[in-house]
């Protein structure tokens, strides 16, 4: 008979997952601190925009993720978004704006202008894919280099100048809550943007957990020799992979220009740093081969109570600027002493 082998519950191994998850801890004391200290702080306003500002960055980090797994980023995620929210932005003016960027442009509905935006951004996703898969450049590099045409690129379609006069109804996308009138208040906890983000969760869990696509992704972030020895056709699945990706950070865009009832060249700015972060902080690995959508929420939200705790206790913003700096540093080093541990 063979013996099953279960992990036991002491001392060491407690302090091995606190420490593993010391970050999460450390929020979750802070959150609790703040708490004590405001009242506000747990009121359906707040929660409802914590969920608001955690439904986009989700959608964000769970395109990052898949770079990550297979021992790759994408630095050019957050210039993405920005110029995905630009592009949504000049199809949804209306006609009587007086600063339309493009006179020419018919009335659009927000659907077609979302599919016209995500088949945009799904080029410049093939196009990373295409150079790391193709010309071997290192990811870090291909989207560093990406990140910077994109900037330059939004940055001459847009003319430098801020965008806004958008159509109600593309306003009304991330406006709106669900339930209001039988919820009142409490409405707040069901804003509009809380579906697509629970609708690519699900999509997300279901690519990597049930499909071939998911089973390579987790092969080549493992050993990427081993992977096309058995057969995976490596360059193609990190071709979707960012191709993906892009998609992603279009979809993230259109909802944040809509959310934010504008948009510029400085929309994005930074996003992929807290993607990363935010990844890194729900365990999936910077090393390749590991993670969960599970945890990439966990990680999301655990980085937007971080912010919102220090506005609520009346930091300045710089201070929040650090804090955030701080915890990437802590996080991928935990990371990298999980890895090492392993070793």
């Amino acid at each position: 008979m063979g013996e099953t082998k279960g992990k036991t519950l002491n001392g060491k191994s407690v302090i091995k997952f606190v420490s593993d998850h010391a970050i999460i801890f450390l929020i979750i004391l802070l959150a609790l601190y703040t708490w004590i200290n405001s009242q506000n702080f747990v009121s359906p306003d707040n929660l409802g925009n914590l969920i608001s500002n955690v439904a986009p960055r989700f959608i964000i980090a769970c395109g990052v993720s898949g770079c990550l797994i297979t021992k790759g980023t994408d630095l050019s995620a957050g210039r993405q978004v920005g110029l995905a929210a630009c592009l949504a932005a000049m199809m949804q003016q209306t006609l009587d704006y007086s600063a339309r960027v493009f006179d020419w442009m018919p009335d659009m509905p927000w659907f077609a202008a979302l599919l016209i935006t995500l088949a945009v951004m799904a080029i410049f996703g093939a196009i990373n894919g295409c150079v790391i898969a193709f010309l071997k450049v290192p990811p870090f590099i291909a989207t560093l280099g990406m990140q910077t045409l994109v900037y330059g690129l939004c940055q001459i379609i847009t003319g430098n100048q801020p965008i806004g006069g958008f159509k109600e109804s593309y306003r009304a996308l991330a406006s709106g809550n669900f339930f209001s009138n039988a919820l009142g208040n409490y409405a707040r906890l069901l804003p509009y943007l809380l579906l697509p983000a629970l609708l690519v969760g699900l999509f997300m869990w279901f690519l990597y957990n049930k499909t071939r696509h998911g089973k390579y992704m987790y092969a080549i972030g493992g050993n990427e020799s081993a992977a096309q020895v058995a057969g995976v056709n490596v360059s193609a699945s990190l071709i979707r992979i960012y191709i993906l990706a892009s998609v992603l950070y279009a979809l993230a865009g259109f909802l944040i220009g809509s959310k934010a009832g504008g948009a510029s060249t400085a929309t994005g700015t930074g996003y992929e740093l807290e993607a990363i972060a935010a990844c890194t902080i729900g365990g999936v690995s910077v090393n390749g081969g590991v993670g969960k959508v599970s945890g990439i929420l966990v990680g999301v939200l655990v980085f937007e109570v971080l912010k919102i705790c220090l506005q609520f206790l009346r930091f300045d913003p710089a201070y929040t600027y650090i804090a955030q700096g701080l915890v990437i540093i802590v996080a991928v080093a935990l990371d990298l002493r999980k890895y090492l541990a392993k070793k």
